[in-house]
């Protein structure tokens, strides 16, 4: 009997339909369309305006894609698992609502969170299940509303993240293709540097918190730039050595769209040139939990079965890793 791999068979993806460019936002803070540009490469990113519509929206819509596009029965989906920073609220979870909006009444769902790096996480626990051969259907999402704790008067923060939504569905292979090894890391002592202070268990949310913006996401820039260059391009790096790959092996490197220049350093580290590298942190900006299956969704029409992906990324926490990955059909 052939081993069982865990392969992703079809993509979709949701992108809101406001645009924030750089332009727009040279009204709203001290920036600029250069400034931006130049540190980041970013040009504008998608923003979910819609009072009342969280994270699940753009879940949910990811998925629907995703169905529409493959004819997928969602009654045939075992799990749902939505990888996201900004959950829709505390306590309730927004993988089960994302399920039963989109007719997943047979599967059990669960948030997974670990910051930019969820998805990547979400991958690694997908192909598990799939692995176990208990389970055939995975739906994995990645989603954030970042919007919702992003303070617009911040140029640190307000420059970098964009809303949007991806899903994946995963599914046993017998030909040895979808994921082929893992280096998923992880080192607490980041948390200082990228994160929401209020709002959580530890500071709970009070009248004064708000008035002074403490529930907004904030980040030490310098620190986590270098540790992100530093971590996600060690780690492509060394699962292509464990693996006796060598650039030229590499059909695409599939990096989390935080900060172009991080990305261009991963690709350096192992000798990749441009053309093998996604990008689309010009359109979206940071997506966090949605960088990597949108990567996919943009790409999709240009990956061949058989060709070698290498998927980065990191995230506040410190999380980062690296999988070595294997597609597994061809476009349509």
């Amino acid at each position: 009997m052939s081993k069982i791999t865990a392969a992703i068979t079809a993509v979709g993806g949701y992108l809101p339909d406001f645009v924030l460019s750089n332009k727009v936002l040279e009204t709203m803070v001290d920036t600029n369309d250069e400034w931006i540009t130049t540190r980041t490469g970013i040009k504008e990113r998608r923003i979910l305006k819609e009072e009342g519509k969280g994270t699940s929206f753009l879940a949910i819509k990811a998925a629907e894609d995703l169905i529409q596009k493959t004819g997928l029965d969602p009654k045939e989906i075992e799990l749902v698992i939505v990888c996201t920073a900004t959950p829709d609220m505390k306590a309730a979870s927004t993988a089960a609502y994302t399920a039963t909006q989109i007719g997943a009444v047979n599967a059990f769902s669960y948030d997974l969170e670990a910051a930019c790096s969820s998805f990547l996480f979400g991958m690694s626990t997908a192909a598990a299940y799939i692995e176990s051969g208990r389970y055939k259907k995975i739906l994995l999402i990645g989603a954030d509303k970042n919007s919702s704790f992003i303070n617009y008067k911040d140029r640190a923060t307000c420059i970098i993240f964009g809303d949007g939504g991806g899903a994946v569905l995963f599914e046993p292979d017998e030909e040895g293709l979808g994921v082929q090894d893992e280096i998923l890391r992880s080192n607490g002592e980041g948390r200082e540097f990228l994160q929401a202070t209020y709002g959580g268990s530890s500071y709970p949310i009070t009248q004064e918190a708000f008035d002074e913006g403490k529930h907004y996401v904030f980040q030490d820039g310098r620190t986590v730039f270098k540790n992100a260059v530093f971590n996600m391009a060690d780690v492509a790096e060394r699962i292509l050595k464990r693996n006796n790959l060598t650039n030229k092996d590499i059909s695409w490197l599939v990096a989390h769209q935080a900060n172009k220049r991080i990305i261009d350093a991963t690709a350096q580290r192992i000798n990749l040139e441009d053309e093998k590298v996604m990008m689309n942190i010009e359109k979206y900006g940071n997506t966090t939990s949605a960088t990597l299956p949108l990567l996919l969704y943009d790409y999709e029409s240009q990956l061949k079965k058989g060709d070698n992906l290498i998927f980065a990324a990191f995230g506040g926490g410190f999380t980062w890793g690296s999988i070595y990955f294997k597609w597994a059909y061809n476009p349509n």
